[in-house]
C-alpha cells in the first residue's frame, strides 16, 4: 500500500491529505506549529477552489462561518467613483457551481484538520515536528527530535520558504520580492461608518498603491483589508516593523473610506509580497511540490489557496489511479501551465491597480476591469478533478527526471 509524508498542514497539505485518505492512501502530515492557529487573517476561495471542499464533505460546516460577498467592485481609490462591479452572492453561485467565501484562516485550517483526523486518524497529524533535511530522491525527510521519516511520496506543502523545494529545485530558487508590500488588517463593520457596500469585495485602485477588502466571518461583521504600496525598492527577510504612521502617509489624498478602514486598527507590520519565477522542476525522485512551494503568486487575484487546493485534488487524483512515478511525472505536465497563467495574470492586475492618473494604460484599465469576471470565467470555472492527462510510463523513483518535467 502506498504510503505519502506531506510536508505542512496549511490548506493544500490538508486537503491532500484528507482526500487521499478519503480514497484508503495511508498519509502522515507533519507540521513545524505546535498548533494550528492563525497565520494571515483570512482568505477568500472562488468556486474552483470551494467546489472541491463540499466533494470532501466540509463545504456545509464553511457555509456557517464564511461570508459570501455580495458584488466585486473596482473604485478609484481617491474619489471612491464604481470603474466597474460583477455579482456575488448566490448570483455568483448560481454561475460557477460553488460559492465565493471570505472566511478566517483558521477557521478552515481547523475545519479541514477536523475533516482529516475524521479520515486518516488524529495520531496521522503530527504538530511540532520541525524538518531539518531533506532526501527528495528517497522521499524521506529528517525531522528536528533526529528521526527519519521515509514515504513512497513525500510532498512539500510548505509554504514560501520551503525546506522541500530547496531539495526538488535546488537552493535559491524561491520567491522573489515583486517590489510592493503591504499592510494587514481586521476591523468590524461597525466601526466603518463611510464605507460603501460593506459586504462586497473592493479593490481600490490609485497611483503606486492599492486596497483591497472583504467581509467574512459568521455574522459578516468584520472585514478583512490588504493594502498594498510601492516600495521598498529592495527586501530582506520576512516581514518587519514599519514606522507609524507609513500607511496612513502611502494614503494620502484618498478617499476617507479608505484612510477610516486604515486608521480603524493598529498599523500591522508590513509584508513584502513575493511571486515565483516558474519551476523548472516541481518532482525529483519520489518528492513532488504544491501550492506555494512551487508557485507562490501574487494575491490580486485572491488565488494562492484555491490553487493550491487544485494541486492537491490533482495529485490526490493521480496518485490513486496507480503507480506513484507515474503519478509524479503527470502532476506537473497538468498542472504547471494553468499556475503559469494564473500567477501572469494576478502579475498584471497589480500593475494595473497602481497606475498613475495619466498612465496611457488607463482606459484598457477600466475596460480590463469591466471584463473582470467573464474574462476570467477559465479560473473560476476550472474543475481540477476532471480533467484528465495520459499517465505515461515514468522512470523509476530513484531515477531524476527531466529538468523539463
Amino acid at each position: 500500500m502506498t504510503r505519502v509524508v506531506v510536508v505542512g498542514a496549511g490548506i493544500g497539505g490538508l486537503t491532500l491529505g484528507t482526500a487521499l485518505a478519503r480514497a484508503g492512501v495511508t498519509v502522515d502530515l507533519y507540521e513545524r506549529a505546535e498548533e494550528l492557529r492563525e497565520v494571515g487573517a483570512a482568505v477568500a476561495l472562488s468556486a474552483n477552489g470551494s467546489r472541491h471542499l463540499y466533494r470532501l464533505g466540509v463545504g456545509e460546516a464553511l457555509d456557517a462561518v464564511s461570508t459570501q460577498p455580495t458584488e466585486l467592485i473596482y473604485r478609484d481609490g481617491r474619489t471612491g467613483v464604481r470603474i466597474a462591479a460583477h455579482p456575488g452572492g448566490e448570483a455568483y453561485r448560481a454561475r460557477y457551481g460553488a460559492p465565493y467565501w471570505g472566511v478566517h484562516r483558521v477557521d478552515l485550517q481547523q475545519t479541514l484538520a477536523a475533516a482529516f483526523a475524521d479520515a486518516a486518524g488524529a495520531d496521522r497529524l503530527h504538530l511540532g515536528h520541525g524538518v531539518t533535511a531533506v532526501d527528495a530522491e528517497a522521499g524521506s525527510i529528517t525531522l528536528d527530535d533526529g528521526r527519519t521519516v521515509t514515504g513512497d511520496v513525500l510532498v512539500g506543502a510548505d509554504g514560501v520558504r520551503s525546506i522541500v523545494r530547496d531539495a526538488v529545485a535546488g537552493p535559491g530558487t524561491g520567491p522573489t520580492y515583486s517590489g510592493t508590500s503591504g499592510f494587514r488588517g481586521l476591523v468590524p463593520v461597525d466601526a466603518l461608518p463611510s464605507l460603501p457596500d460593506p459586504h462586497a469585495i473592493q479593490f481600490w485602485a490609485g497611483p503606486g498603491a492599492h486596497l483591497l477588502h472583504y467581509a467574512l466571518g459568521r455574522d459578516d461583521d468584520t472585514v478583512n483589508f490588504l493594502a498594498v504600496l510601492c516600495g521598498p525598492e529592495r527586501w530582506e527577510g520576512a516581514q518587519r516593523e514599519a514606522p507609524a504612521g507609513e500607511l496612513l502617509a502611502g494614503f494620502a489624498g484618498w478617499h476617507p473610506a479608505v484612510r477610516e478602514m486604515l486608521a480603524a486598527v493598529p498599523q500591522s507590520a508590513r509584508w513584502p509580497l513575493l511571486a515565483q519565477e516558474p519551476l523548472t522542476r516541481w518532482t525529483r525522485g519520489r518528492t513532488a511540490l504544491l501550492g506555494d512551494a512551487c508557485h507562490a503568486m501574487l494575491p490580486h487575484h485572491g488565488q494562492g489557496a484555491n490553487q493550491a487546493i487544485e494541486d492537491a485534488v490533482v495529485l490526490a487524483r493521480l496518485l490513486t489511479a496507480g503507480d506513484p512515478a507515474a503519478a509524479l511525472a503527470a502532476y506537473p505536465r497538468e498542472r504547471r501551465a494553468r499556475t503559469r497563467a494564473v500567477a501572469a495574470s494576478a502579475w498584471d492586475t497589480g500593475t494595473l491597480l497602481h497606475l498613475a492618473d495619466d498612465h496611457p494604460r488607463l482606459a484598457e484599465r477600466d475596460k480590463r476591469f469591466a471584463g473582470y469576471l467573464p474574462d476570467n470565467a477559465w479560473v473560476h470555472d476550472h474543475d481540477a478533478a476532471t480533467r484528465r492527462v495520459e499517465l505515461r510510463s515514468a522512470p523509476s523513483p530513484t531515477t531524476p527526471e527531466r529538468a523539463s518535467a
